[in-house]
């Protein structure tokens, strides 16, 4: 499948699932699937980097490497499901998407969904920008970099550099957590996110993602074995419109991840009167 006929698939069908069908051969020892998972990742980010440093990363080639990662991870065997994109279809502005944030999997997924409905920028950790192989084309797209260490700064950055592009008619996706994790941190979900859409009068769409497929590595972060037999879910939801503070939309935008990570078999980290609580 190109990049062309996967975008007009999510348009007209409003998602996206791995054929059934497609194996991988049982006869890879332990670690062999990651390394070539790694390998052909690895490869195409230099490749994408490259591009970038020419000048020449656009939008369209930025859709057609985030789909090549998603032919990357269904050649070792994962198996993607995308869903709820029909709000999407109608909206004719730029919104803010607000998502969970598990592995390094969804931002270098995502932008392949979300261009093919409008044009899109990620709010990104500012230690993203300095990787020797990624960094080349983050900067190219003019990603927006927080450093997850000051809130307030960040905040400032986020509605700085934010507004710009919605002005422009961009959308901006971002991860409302300090750290990807596995388990999703009710507490720790800031609201950069409905501050950013309020101040430019946008709706918020909330994004459930399932991406432990790829886990956290433990020397590098980045870099964590692969696991087949987890799948990969994205779900967005319908726009949500951010009315005074936006509490009530910061939470139905916590209700709607965790409601399909529950769904999914993910797990959930909140505050109870008891104190810390699983769920």
């Amino acid at each position: 499948m190109t990049k062309d006929q996967y975008h007009h698939l999510l348009r007209s069908e409003f998602g996206y699932q791995t054929p059934p069908g497609q194996k991988v051969s049982r006869n890879y020892f332990p670690g062999w699937l990651s390394f070539v998972y790694y390998l052909r990742l690895v490869s195409t980010i230099t490749h994408a980097g490259i591009v970038g440093r020419r000048g020449d990363l656009d939008d369209e080639k930025w859709a057609w490497f985030s789909h090549r990662i998603l032919q990357i991870v269904e050649s070792v065997g994962g198996k993607v499901n995308i869903s709820g994109l029909e709000a999407l279809s109608h909206q004719s502005g730029p919104v803010v998407y607000i998502a969970n944030h598990m592995s390094l999997l969804e931002t270098l997924v995502l932008p392949g969904i979300a261009l093919a409905f409008n044009r899109v920028n990620f709010v990104i950790k500012e230690e993203l920008r300095h990787y020797p192989v990624a960094k080349h084309f983050m900067i190219a797209l003019k990603l927006i970099a927080v450093s997850r260490q000051n809130p307030r700064d960040d905040l400032k950055v986020v509605l700085r550099e934010g507004s710009k592009f919605i002005s422009s008619g961009c959308s901006i996706f971002i991860f409302p957590q300090a750290t990807r994790s596995v388990e999703f941190d009710v507490e720790g979900f800031n609201t950069l996110g409905i501050k950013l859409a309020s101040r430019n009068g946008v709706p918020v769409v909330p994004v459930a993602v399932k991406t432990d497929f790829q886990q956290n590595g433990k020397w590098i972060k980045e870099l964590g074995p692969i696991d087949p037999h987890k799948a990969i879910y994205f779900k967005f939801g319908k726009p949500l419109v951010v009315e005074g503070k936006g509490r009530q939309t910061h939470q139905d935008v916590i209700d709607f991840i965790v409601q399909n990570l529950l769904s999914w078999g993910g797990s959930i980290k909140r505050k109870s009167a008891a104190g810390l609580s699983e769920l």
